[in-house]
């Protein structure tokens, strides 16, 4: 037995699930972990309410190590977006950022800029975030650069070592959702790392958190700092400064139950090993590429640089076709924009691809009807 395999063994969502980039399915643990705390949280007794609460600093010692921090640099968020509200609303200067990324990201740094007047956001033009798009984007008056390591549409890698040597000291900020735990990165590349556990952890939501650099610390004001991050107790009398440690960007404390889920959930991880569980993954990706390949369906991720995410861009025409071919036989996707995202974990098994060969094979033989027929009448107009 490997080291996966006691991993492997917690996946139990139903055959045909292939949409944990939207949302994993909680493990065995985190739903067992989840109902011995309400429990505890019950009965009143103080022990009870103590030990539940002792899960956030778990959870931060956990995340610490994964991310290769000291783990008074992490701090427990309601999602990853609000970490990101946390990093962007105190950034001043000019952003770089690409308009396709996913609105945690796009719509945030607007609403810091409108609301402060101190940022600016710069658009990154083009398709993928790499290292020379960035490079030509830069301006002298360029002081952050936001990212998704893994770009939600289409599972593309952003190469994050690449990124620091073209930015120089800037500032790197790193939306995480769609790779913590199922990437091996060098975190300590970024200044800011924000993810959330309810994907790929399998923690549900409520489980975000973001890690601040001593660069991002000196440089990022804690505007949105709340009573968690404030330099007093409940006792001072006014409004006390925010706190110099990375529990300056905290609005107030962190839901221990949520806490007790993360922390289960990066347990399963740290135990499994993220290098494994990211070859695995790459592994599952492949996998769902070469049936695209066999029914000929277009795969619009990048073959080399992906995380496990795999989108489809069939013609326009079968788009319909192929989406409803899922959904008839039981997989469950995600439909956007004319394409399709398919996102296993290691644990999906080979009844969910054969469930996604059926499928496929349907939506090639409707096209194959589709063009027979459309041949057919391109005959008979030729000939009259």
């Amino acid at each position: 037995m490997n080291d996966l395999e006691p991993y492997l063994e917690t996946f139990d969502a139903e055959s045909g699930y292939l949409n944990w980039a939207s949302f994993g399915p909680l493990s065995p643990a985190v739903r067992a972990e989840a109902q011995a705390d309400a429990e505890l949280l019950g009965t009143g007794r103080r022990s009870g309410i103590d030990l539940v609460s002792s899960r956030v600093p778990e959870a931060q010692g956990l995340l610490a190590a994964l991310l290769g921090v000291a783990a008074d640099e992490v701090t427990l968020q309601p999602s990853t977006t609000h970490g990101l509200m946390q990093a962007l609303y105190g950034v001043t200067g000019e952003l770089l950022l690409s308009p396709r990324e996913f609105p945690a990201l796009t719509v945030t740094a607007r609403r810091a800029a409108d609301a402060r007047g101190m940022l600016r956001v710069h658009d990154l033009p083009g398709g993928p975030v790499t290292a020379d798009a960035v490079r030509e984007a830069l301006t002298e008056e360029t002081t952050a650069v936001a990212v998704s390591l893994v770009d939600y549409r289409t599972g593309y890698l952003a190469d994050l070592a690449a990124l620091r040597d073209v930015i120089g000291d800037r500032l790197l900020i790193v939306d995480a959702v769609q790779a913590f735990g199922v990437v091996e990165a060098d975190w300590t590349a970024a200044d800011v790392v924000c993810g959330n556990g309810y994907k790929w952890l399998r923690a549900g939501r409520g489980t975000g958190f973001a890690w601040f650099s001593a660069r991002a610390r000196e440089r990022i004001e804690p505007v949105l700092s709340g009573v968690a991050g404030m330099d007093g107790d409940l006792s001072t009398i006014g409004v006390p400064a925010p706190l110099g440690t990375a529990a300056a960007y905290t609005v107030s404390p962190a839901d221990p139950l949520a806490a007790a889920r993360l922390a289960t959930a990066l347990r399963e991880i740290q135990t499994a090993g993220v290098a494994g569980i990211a070859a695995q993954l790459r592994e599952r990706a492949r996998d769902i590429m070469a049936l695209a390949d066999r029914y000929g369906v277009p795969v619009l991720t990048d073959r080399e640089r992906h995380a496990g995410i795999v989108a489809l861009e069939p013609e326009p025409a079968e788009a319909g076709h192929l989406a409803a071919a899922l959904a008839n036989h039981g997989v469950t996707a995600t439909a956007r924009g004319g394409t399709i995202r398919l996102s296993p974990h290691i644990g999906t098994g080979a009844d969910t691809f054969l469930l996604l060969g059926d499928a496929l094979a349907e939506a090639s033989a409707a096209r194959m009807a589709l063009e027979a027929t459309s041949g057919a009448t391109d005959v008979v107009v030729s000939g009259s």
